[in-house]
Order: structure tokens, then C-alpha cells, then sequence
């Protein structure tokens, strides 16, 4: 097989790719080293890891005895990549216009340095995660456990860090660090929504809360929610403009309900059932579920039988 292709054949193939990228097309961009690394910043979201939990995710890359030692080095160092990232996304920001590399330096410094300032209160909304996690979930044996294993801790707490880098107009980054959790967990967080302290996501895999959701405080989601826009048929020229529902404080939403449009809003203490679509507002301590569905079963000898299913009060915990 070697010798039935020549090198004057591979040279011509490899030419007519590389042709191709001269034609001026968004995709055919070649600098590699102009952008963010997709690489560098999931290592920088796992590196924050040891940050929020200290006592949880070690490097092995430092061996120092003294913990306090080695904090102070790691915290340095996730500064030093996280600026580096920081300065190169600066160069698409479409907000922020053309930058020189000194305005890029200076801008990159001063967000890292303000976001370095504000762990201390992205740790306490986490703690209050933690918290509600533990509170919510009778299956949860200890703290460690939610910490370790719980995908919805580890997607809330993507999202709590890359929240305070949308918030400080940093393009690119945040939706890096949310999409890693994605690709992780199964949950897709923008990093633009807004969402208070005690939220719980339980299981998790299939949820999905769009930019501009507002999520009140005490507020817990199950598998397969869908807190998202009515259309997005406008594209563009939708961007900044309120697509996503508001949840008010003490809700429940359980799994496969929909929430859809930027007018919707769910008051305080409601209770949203499984596998619900809701396009329209729903008043504060409400009950919102679907029509009892129905069984059908059909005996050997194709005797059809229907049963409705009974819904208690709690029918809507679909585990």
C-alpha cells in the first residue's frame, strides 16, 4: 500500500487543504496561539476546585508540608493562567471594541484581580449549595459525598465561578467553563443567568437554564428541566433582551417540566410536576400538573384493559 501512493500524490493533498484555507472564511483562521485554550481553561476550572474545596482536590504537582504554603503557590499559579487566558478572550470581546496588547495586560490584570476578590462570596453561595443538597436529598450519606460525587454540586459550581467572570464582561471563558461541566455532568448552565444562593439540582442529567433565567432563592431542579426560550427565531437581534423565565424563591420543578419565554414567571412556593409545559405565568403557592395520563394493557388473550394512574400529592417525584 506504501507504494502505491507517491509522495508527489501526498504532497498534492496535503496542498489542497492548505489551499483552502486561504479563502477568507470565518473557519479558516490558522493562528493557534491568539485565543483561549479550551485545554488550559477546564485545567484552570479544576485547579479553582481546590480553591472552593480546599480540603478535597489535591495537586500532586507540589509537594509542600504546610498547607497554608501550599494554597499561597497554587493560588499564584491558577492566577498566572487564568490572566494568561483572560488577556487573549479580550481580543473578542465585542463590548470592549479593538484593544492594544497593553490596554489587553492592564484589563486582563484588573478582572482577574477583582474575580480573585470575589472567592470569598462565590465560596458562601456554594456552602449554601452544599447545604441544600444535603437538606434535599434523603439518598445524600455526608457532606463528602455531595462534594465527590454529585454532578449537580459540580455543575452549580462551575457555573457560580464562570458567573462572576460574565458578570466582569470576560467573552469566551465563561462559556467554556460551563460547557466542561456539560460535557461532564449533563447540565447546561449559562453562565449569564442569575441564580440566588440554596439551589439544588438533583440528578441533573438533561437540565438546561438559558442566559437569561432569574432563580430565586431555595430553589431545586430535577433531570430533564428545560428553563429556556420561547424562540430564538430572531437570532442577534434577540441578544440582551429577556428570553428566559424568572423563578421565584421556594420552587420546586420536577423532572422533564419545560419553562419557556422571557414574560414567564413562577412565584414564590410553587410546586411544577413532571413532564409539564408551561409558556404562561404561574401564580405564587400554586400546583401546576398534567392531566392524569392513563395505562393500557393487553392480556394473552388481547383483552385490552385501561387503568388510570392515580396521582397523590406527590406524584410528580419521578426518580
Amino acid at each position: 500500500m506504501d507504494e502505491i501512493i507517491s509522495e508527489k500524490e501526498i504532497d498534492g493533498i496535503v496542498q489542497n487543504v492548505i489551499n483552502d484555507y486561504g479563502k477568507g472564511r470565518n473557519i479558516d483562521e490558522i493562528n493557534i496561539f491568539n485565543k483561549p485554550d479550551k485545554n488550559e481553561v477546564r485545567a484552570v476550572v479544576q485547579d479553582l476546585f481546590r480553591i472552593v474545596f480546599p480540603g478535597y482536590f489535591r495537586d500532586r504537582t507540589y509537594k509542600i508540608y504546610n498547607p497554608v504554603n501550599s494554597f499561597a503557590v497554587t493560588i499564584e499559579d491558577i492566577f498566572y493562567h487564568l490572566n494568561k487566558q483572560v488577556c487573549l478572550a479580550l481580543d473578542f470581546c465585542k463590548l470592549r471594541g479593538t484593544m492594544t496588547e497593553e490596554e489587553r495586560v492592564i484589563e486582563g490584570y484588573r478582572i482577574c484581580r477583582e474575580f480573585f476578590g470575589r472567592i470569598p462570596a462565590i465560596r458562601e453561595y456554594i456552602e449554601t449549595d452544599l447545604l441544600a443538597a444535603y437538606d434535599g436529598d434523603p439518598a445524600a450519606g455526608c457532606f463528602e459525598e455531595i462534594i465527590l460525587a454529585y454532578p449537580g454540586l459540580m455543575a452549580i459550581t462551575v457555573y457560580r465561578i464562570a458567573h462572576e467572570l460574565y458578570l466582569l464582561r470576560v467573552p469566551v471563558i465563561p462559556r467554556l467553563m460551563t460547557e466542561y461541566a456539560h460535557s461532564e455532568t449533563g447540565i447546561d448552565i449559562h453562565p449569564g443567568a442569575s441564580i440566588d444562593k440554596y439551589f439544588f439540582i438533583d440528578h441533573g442529567t438533561g437540565i438546561v437554564i438559558g442566559e437569561t433565567s432569574v432563580i430565586g432563592k431555595n430553589v431545586k431542579i430535577y433531570q430533564g428541566v428545560t428553563i429556556g426560550a420561547l424562540s430564538t427565531r430572531g437570532g442577534q437581534k434577540l441578544s440582551g433582551k429577556k428570553r428566559h423565565p424568572t423563578i421565584k424563591d421556594n420552587v420546586t420543578i420536577y423532572a422533564g417540566a419545560s419553562i419557556l419565554g422571557g414574560e414567564t414567571e413562577i412565584g414564590e412556593n410553587s410546586i411544577i410536576g413532571g413532564n409539564t409545559f408551561i409558556t404562561s405565568s404561574v401564580p405564587p403557592d400554586t400546583r401546576v400538573s398534567i392531566k392524569n395520563p392513563e395505562m393500557e394493557y393487553r392480556s394473552h388473550d388481547k383483552k385490552l384493559v385501561r387503568e388510570e394512574i392515580k396521582q397523590s400529592e406527590e406524584w410528580f417525584y419521578i426518580i
